[in-house]
């Protein structure tokens, strides 16, 4: 299932969570956590085939993220933790999963 949020609305989503609220994955800060909210609409056949692939692999709203590294030098890839598993993720994939950070 895949929810999209609604444009600069400020209405809720179906998890609770609200479209302003998000930021990309790839801007996360390292060791931030976030909550997954949606993965955004892909434009062509490429990006359709990535965001079916960050689904299958656990990017689903609702589910918890965390970046726990960058790679050096240029901060790519980024090491992500989705649920129980790990998954390196260059950052151009990651910007396709919109989440909202945790309150620190």
């Amino acid at each position: 299932m895949r929810v999209q949020p609604q444009e600069s609305s400020g209405q809720p989503l179906s998890s609770g969570l609200t479209a302003s609220a998000a930021i990309a994955l790839d801007t996360l800060g390292r060791r931030q956590e976030g909550v997954v909210i949606a993965l955004k609409p892909a434009s062509d056949e490429r990006e359709k085939e990535l965001v079916l692939r960050l689904m299958e692999i656990g990017f689903l709203p609702g589910e918890q993220v965390r970046v726990l590294a960058t790679g050096f030098p240029g901060a790519d890839p980024l090491a992500i933790r989705v649920g129980q598993a790990t998954f390196a993720l260059r950052r151009d994939e990651a910007a396709f999963v919109l989440v909202q950070p945790a309150k620190t």
